[in-house]
C-alpha cells in the first residue's frame, strides 16, 4: 500500500478504527494495536503493544502477543484481527469466541471462507508454548501452525473478511 494500512481510510474511517470497533462490538476489552510505531498509530486512539518478533510475519505477531499476555494469565483468550479487514463485524468475532468457549480443549477458533483466514481468530493464551516451539523450529506460516494445533474452523460470510492489500482493492470497496 505504500503506507501504514491501519491508517488507510475506507469511507472516511481508518481501517484500524473499523476493526477496533468490531472488536469492541464483540465485547473485547482492552482493544489494542500490536506492533507498529505508537506515534504514527496515535490517531487510532489505541494503546500499542511492542512487537516481540518484528518483521517475522503473522506467526511472529500472534506468538509475541500471546507470550506477552501469558505473563498475566494462562486462562485468557484473545482475538487477533488484522487491521486490513474493514468489513469485519462483531458477530463474526463473537462466533469465534463462542466456539472457543464451547470446547476447552481447543487452542484456536479460526474464521473460514473458502479457506481459513489466520488473521481472524480467537486464541487461548496457553497456545503460546506450542506456537513458540513451532517458531523455534523455523515455522513462519501461521496457517501451517494452526493446522498443527487443536483448532476449529468457523464459516464466515466472505464479505466480512474482504481484506484490502492494494490501492486498487481500496478503490473497489465495498
Amino acid at each position: 500500500m505504500g503506507r501504514t494500512k491501519a491508517l488507510v481510510e475506507v469511507d472516511g474511517v481508518a481501517m484500524g478504527s473499523r476493526v477496533a470497533q468490531a472488536l469492541r462490538d464483540a465485547g473485547c476489552s482492552p482493544v489494542l494495536a500490536y506492533g507498529g510505531d505508537p506515534d504514527e498509530l496515535a490517531p487510532l486512539g489505541l494503546d500499542v503493544m511492542s512487537d516481540l518478533y518484528p518483521a517475522t510475519g503473522p506467526l511472529g505477531g500472534v506468538l509475541g502477543l500471546l507470550e506477552s499476555l501469558a505473563a498475566e494469565t494462562r486462562d485468557a483468550s484473545v482475538i487477533v484481527a488484522a487491521c486490513d479487514l474493514p468489513s469485519l463485524r462483531g458477530e463474526v468475532l463473537l462466533a469465534l469466541v463462542d466456539a472457543l468457549r464451547a470446547d476447552e480443549s481447543l487452542d484456536v477458533a479460526v474464521a473460514r471462507t473458502s479457506q481459513i483466514e489466520p488473521a481472524c481468530a480467537a486464541w487461548r493464551v496457553s497456545a503460546a508454548r506450542q506456537l513458540g516451539e513451532m517458531y523455534a523450529s523455523g515455522e513462519r506460516a501461521l496457517h501451517t501452525a494452526i493446522g498443527q494445533l487443536r483448532s476449529v474452523e468457523i464459516d464466515v460470510d466472505p464479505a466480512a473478511l474482504r481484506n484490502i492489500n492494494t490501492p486498487e482493492e481500496l478503490g473497489g470497496y465495498p
